[in-house]
């Protein structure tokens, strides 16, 4: 079954041994010949296990906590927050599109994420007492809610599922960029993110969609190691959990700050 994450859907064409063209009877006949531990040539061949998706999303994610608890504890200057946010849009973008299974890089990403998510945090915490917790446990309890329903089958990850959902994502993107677009003119833009029905229904969606990436990438992950996808390419699948969690962290940020006060 072919991966429908966005993320990671070219990522078996470039990988070989993974998908290709059917060999020749010869060349199956040179594999069944060959030590099982190793290619014909070149070094073992190591394919991903969900261990290595774990451990990788533990370094991912410990790296955007830590920046982020560094980030709250030395109060940066907003504007340092909003270059990191930059940075860290122009390296998600570069590690997205490239297909890219460079530690580094994606390590580098969670970094400048996390130094902007510190920040913003310890806005919304200072302005409403507890908030940051139970932002933090309500993607908790998305990732779980998520996590069971893939894992008991009761939704299927099919073409059509995903094609409504990337149409969905590209929807809503557009509307905040409108939304942004006209709030340059009359402060308010289209309603989308102010306290109010509208923009409480705004933002469940936008938590909709980010549950929904986060089904694509238990799909990919099931299916990358069901089909021997390399080693390395653990690091995108822990790549795609976290701009996930991101995703649905902010917007559950912003959701319990419509019916919360500072009192």
């Amino acid at each position: 079954m072919e991966s429908k994450n966005p993320v990671f859907s070219r990522s078996r064409q470039q990988a070989g041994g993974w998908a290709g063209p059917t060999p020749s009877p010869d060349h199956l006949q040179n594999m069944y010949d060959a030590p099982s531990y190793a290619p014909p040539s070149g070094p073992a061949y190591r394919t991903m296990t969900l261990d290595d998706v774990v451990v990788r999303g533990f370094l991912t994610l410990g790296t955007l906590v830590l920046a982020a608890a560094a980030a709250w504890v030395l109060n940066v200057p907003p504007m340092v927050a909003i270059g990191a946010a930059i940075v860290a849009m122009i390296l998600g973008l570069i590690a997205a599109f490239t297909q890219s299974t460079n530690p580094a890089l994606i390590l580098a990403y969670a970094l400048f994420e996390g130094v902007f998510l510190g920040k913003i945090s310890s806005v919304f915490e200072g302005a409403i007492s507890g908030i940051v917790l139970q932002a933090v446990l309500g993607t908790a309890f998305a990732f779980g809610a998520v996590l069971t329903v893939y894992s008991l089958r009761v939704i299927r990850v099919t073409p059509k599922l995903v094609k409504y959902g990337i149409a969905a994502a590209i929807a809503a993107v557009g509307l905040v960029l409108v939304n942004l677009l006209v709030g340059l003119f009359n402060g308010v833009g289209l309603g989308l993110r102010t306290d109010s029905p509208i923009g409480w229904a705004f933002s469940i969606v936008m938590i909709l969609i980010g549950c929904f990436f986060l089904l694509l990438d238990f799909d990919s992950i099931e299916q990358g190691v069901k089909q021997g996808a390399p080693e390395k390419f653990a690091w995108q699948c822990a790549f795609g959990l976290t701009l996930s969690l991101v995703w649905i962290y902010l917007e559950v940020l912003r959701f319990i700050s419509y019916f919360s006060n500072s009192d």
